[in-house]
C-alpha cells in the first residue's frame, strides 16, 4: 500500500472528524448536509474562542481535537500551539516555545502562516523561523527541530508561508527564501531528516502537495517560475516544468490521473502580470517507460487569484481573482463556463461540499454558490461584525510609507482559512476560531 493510502485509511478509521493538513489534504468526505448553508454573526455560531497572539495558519482536526498555531510578542517572541475541543470550543491545552530567530512583529511579514499537520499519533507545528515541533494529542512534546539553524539561516523579508504536507511516515517542509533553499523530508516519529533536496533562492509562499502520479508518490512544488515533482521516498527530482510564472502563493490542486491545477498571480505591483496570464492552467504529468513528460492542457484565461488556490469539483474548475470574480471552467476542455463577480475576494481557498461551493471572503462574507454550470448564489453569510471579534493587539508603527499603507490594509480582520468538523465550519481569523454550525451552544 502507498503511504498516501495508508494515511487516508487512518483518517477513515478515525472515530470523528479528520481535517489533517492545509486545504484538508487527506480529509474525510463531507456531505452537503453536514455543513451549514445559512448563518449570521449572532445565529448558528456554535462557539468562538480567542487565541493567543495572532496567526495566519488554518486549523487542523483529528477526532475531537482542533489544533491552531499563533505567534505573540513585539519581536514574534513566542510561538503557540493550541488544542481546542471541537464540540465545546473549550481549550484542552496550550504549549509554547521561544522563537529561535526573533524579528519585529509586523503586518508586513508572515505571522504563524504555515498550517500544521496532524495524524492519529501527533500534531507537527512548523513556524516561519524554522522552529518545528511535534506534540502528542495530549500535548506531550515528542521532538523538536530548529530548521533555521540546521538548514538556514532563513533570510526572508516578508517571512515564510509554505505549509507542510505529509504522508503516513513523513512531513515535507519547503524552506524557500532569499538564501539557499530546500525541500526536506522529516520522519514524523523521530524528527530526523530523511532527505534534503536543494533548491535555488526565491521569494515564494506556495505550499507543496502530495500526489500519486503513475504509481509514484510525489511531492509537487509550484513555486516562482517552476513546477517540480520529487519522489517522496528518495527526494529525486523526477520532472520540471518551467514555462510558467507568478506561481508564488497557491498550492497545486490534484485532479487525478496526473492532472492538477496551478494558480498564478500578477503580484502585488503587477510585476508578474505577463507570465501569470498563461500560468493559471491545468498540467498533465505522464510517464512512458522511464521518461516523465509535463504538458499544459489548457489555460484559465484572465483568472488570476491572490492567495486562494483554484479547486476542482464535479468536472468543473473554479478560480476567484483579487477583484472577487469567480471563473468556472470545464475541467476536461478548459472552456470557460462563466465569470461572475461576488462581493468579496478570498484569501482562503474555496470549499466544495456536495452541490455547493463556499467562497470565504477576506472581510468575512461567505458566499455559497451552487455547484454546476449555472452561476447561482445560494447564500451570503456575514461571519462577524466589528463588535463580535476580540480586539487585536496593536503592533508597532511601520517605518516607511509603503509599509504603513500595507499595515493599514492588513490590520483589518481577515478570514485566513477553514476546516470542516462534523456539522461545523471552523473559520480562522487572526486571533480567534469561529465554529459555524446548525445548532448554537450555550458557551
Amino acid at each position: 500500500m502507498t503511504s498516501i493510502f495508508m494515511l487516508f485509511l487512518a483518517a477513515m478509521t478515525s472515530n470523528g472528524s479528520v481535517w489533517p493538513a492545509f486545504l484538508g489534504a487527506g480529509a474525510k468526505h463531507n456531505s452537503a448536509q453536514s455543513v451549514p448553508l445559512n448563518w449570521s454573526p449572532t445565529e448558528n455560531v456554535a462557539w468562538q474562542v480567542e487565541l493567543p497572539g495572532y496567526g495566519q495558519s488554518s486549523p487542523v482536526i483529528w477526532d475531537s481535537h482542533i489544533f491552531a498555531t499563533s505567534v505573540e510578542g513585539p519581536n514574534k517572541d513566542t510561538y503557540h500551539t493550541v488544542c481546542i475541543d471541537s464540540a465545546s470550543g473549550k481549550e484542552k491545552w496550550r504549549k509554547n516555545i521561544a522563537n529561535s530567530f526573533p524579528v519585529k512583529n509586523s503586518h508586513y511579514v508572515s505571522r504563524a502562516a504555515p498550517t500544521p499537520v496532524v495524524d492519529a499519533n501527533r500534531v507537527v507545528s512548523f513556524f516561519e523561523s524554522g522552529d518545528c515541533i511535534a506534540y502528542s494529542h495530549d500535548g506531550d512534546e515528542l521532538w523538536r527541530r530548529n530548521l533555521g539553524k540546521d538548514d538556514g539561516p532563513l533570510t526572508a523579508e516578508f517571512g515564510l508561508g509554505a505549509s507542510p504536507c505529509q504522508t503516513e511516515s513523513h512531513v515535507y517542509v519547503l524552506l524557500e527564501h532569499d538564501g539557499p533553499s530546500c525541500l526536506l523530508a522529516i520522519d514524523k516519529a523521530t524528527g530526523a531528516t530523511n532527505w534534503k533536496a536543494e533548491r535555488t533562492p526565491r521569494r515564494s509562499w506556495s505550499s507543496p502537495a502530495v500526489m500519486e502520479i503513475d504509481g509514484t508518490t510525489q511531492i509537487v512544488v509550484s513555486s516562482a517560475g517552476r513546477v517540480d515533482g520529487y519522489d517522496a521516498a528518495s527526494g529525486d527530482l523526477l520532472w520540471t516544468f518551467t514555462d510558467i510564472g507568478g506561481n508564488t502563493g497557491t498550492t497545486p490542486i490534484e485532479s487525478g490521473n496526473g492532472r492538477f491545477l496551478i494558480g498564478a498571480s500578477a503580484g502585488r505591483n503587477g510585476e508578474d502580470a505577463g507570465s501569470a496570464a498563461d500560468s493559471n492552467c491545468l498540467l498533465q504529468v505522464s510517464r512512458e517507460n522511464d521518461e516523465w513528460t509535463v504538458k499544459r492542457e489548457w489555460i484559465a484565461e484572465k483568472a488570476s487569484p491572490s492567495w486562494a488556490s483554484p479547486i476542482i469539483h464535479e468536472g468543473l474548475a473554479y478560480w476567484i481573482n483579487r477583484a472577487g470574480v469567480v471563473y468556472c471552467f470545464d475541467a476536461e476542455s478548459g472552456e470557460q463556463v462563466y465569470a461572475n463577480r461576488i462581493k468579496q475576494s478570498s484569501w482562503a481557498t474555496p470549499l466544495a461540499v456536495g452541490g455547493r461551493i463556499y467562497f470565504f471572503g477576506q472581510q468575512g462574507l461567505v458566499t455559497v454558490l451552487a455547484a454546476g454550470r449555472d452561476f447561482e448564489i445560494l447564500a451570503e453569510n456575514e461571519t462577524w461584525t466589528e463588535n463580535t471579534l476580540p480586539a487585536q493587539t496593536p503592533l508597532a508603527e511601520e517605518t516607511t510609507e509603503e509599509r504603513r499603507s500595507a499595515a493599514a490594509m492588513f490590520s483589518k480582520p481577515t478570514l485566513y482559512g477553514v476546516a470542516v468538523a462534523d456539522g461545523s465550519l471552523i473559520l480562522r481569523v487572526g486571533n480567534c476560531l469561529i465554529a459555524i454550525g446548525e445548532q448554537s451552544s450555550d458557551k
